[in-house]
């Protein structure tokens, strides 16, 4: 860590970030139990369940997602922190820390949905210029509603230029099934050979399997961009992954990137856990209760929200029922049992066993890339 002056946590979600709900059924079909409970609610269920307007909203607030990242890069690594929190197609959270004087240098970031061909690509736009940033998310929403290539190819380039802007595409190959058999991984080379030169970094995410990173590691050299670290973190969980800088601000990390091209991804100790296990390590942080909390956000069913009457209003789940229905709440507390210590340890274990690592195992924890 010699020469390096901070540690830099890049896209991160808050409770102002909406989740969609469309991945529930077909993960349901590969669980029986699931798919039964999942049939049975649906048949009961005096309102039409509709998983395209669905959605959750993580648990954590503003405040302590940069608590929790802030906290992980200055007790672990004994670096200043540099974080930038990217919600789903808003800049609500950082807008709002602003207002809290140690939390004023938060960049003004997000991650952007970007419908193409029939996928929705999703890329980091970190450190928008405060002057301009409420014109620019007017743009990116009208594009995200209403997309054009040759629009987005007009907005890519205006981000561009903007000397302290970065923009990473996110998670680049999380597959995503397209219309019509096309193909996922022609669909990426499409977006970049159009856009290529407006991206400054594809990302390695430390929600994804090594594989997966690994492929994305190949993608960009094969596009000759940079890579960049992505905690995208949804629970309370801080990122696996983060960059070291020699900078201590955002800017200057991101004329590292887009000036030399130079990135330092440092793997923390929980990216060697099983992915499925910190998976539901993950879940269970976001069906836990957080009496301290807001009101309106402190149970589950608070924070998932579902058309209700009249359809076009959208209701936290709580609204619309008594309490959660048994069924759910009995795989819940399947899900539960992890918590306890004993099991959790045997879990890891055999996990371990039974998947290995998620990276090589002679893979250095920290890698120059």
């Amino acid at each position: 860590m010699r020469g390096y002056r901070s540690a830099v946590s890049l896209h991160g979600h808050t409770n102002h970030s909406k989740e969609g709900l469309q991945f529930i059924p077909e993960f349901a079909q590969k669980w029986p139990l699931l798919r039964w409970a999942l049939e049975r609610q649906c048949r009961v269920s005096l309102i039409p369940v509709d998983f395209d307007r669905a959605y959750w909203t993580p648990p954590v607030t503003p405040r302590q997602a940069l608590d929790l990242e802030t906290g992980q890069i200055e007790s672990v690594l004994g670096l200043a922190s540099i974080v930038s929190l990217t919600d789903h197609d808003n800049i609500e959270a950082p807008s709002l820390l602003r207002l809290i004087p140690q939390a004023r240098p938060v960049p003004l970031s997000l991650e952007w949905s970007v419908p193409f061909r029939g996928t929705i690509f999703h890329l980091g736009v970190h450190n928008l210029p405060e002057g301009k940033a409420e014109s620019i998310m007017a743009d990116l929403t009208a594009y995200t509603r209403s997309p054009s290539e040759q629009r987005l190819m007009e907005l890519l380039s205006s981000l561009d230029q903007e000397p302290d802007v970065l923009v990473v595409f996110n998670h680049p190959l999380w597959q995503q099934r397209l219309p019509n058999g096309q193909g996922f991984a022609q669909t990426v080379d499409q977006f970049l050979e159009a856009n290529y030169r407006f991206i400054h970094a594809l990302e390695i995410n430390a929600t994804r399997s090594w594989k997966e990173n690994f492929s994305a590691l190949q993608l960009a050299e094969r596009w000759q961009r940079p890579i960049v670290s992505g905690g995208d973190r949804h629970a309370t969980e801080p990122s696996a992954a983060v960059n070291f800088t020699q900078s201590e601000t955002l800017a200057g990390f991101i004329h590292e990137i887009r000036g030399d091209g130079l990135s330092h991804i440092v793997f923390m100790p929980q990216y060697q856990d099983p992915l499925c296990l910190r998976m539901t390590r993950s879940l269970l942080d976001i069906i836990r209760e957080y009496p301290e909390n807001p009101v309106g956000s402190r149970r589950w069913d608070d924070r998932v929200f579902h058309p209700g009457r009249p359809r076009e209003l959208i209701q936290p789940l709580s609204a619309l029922w008594r309490k959660p229905p048994a069924a759910i709440e009995k795989i819940f507390s399947i899900f539960r049992l992890a918590e306890n210590d004993s099991v959790g340890r045997a879990l890891k274990v055999m996990l371990t066993q039974e998947l290995g690592s998620h990276h090589p195992s002679d893979f250095p924890s920290e890698a120059t890339l």
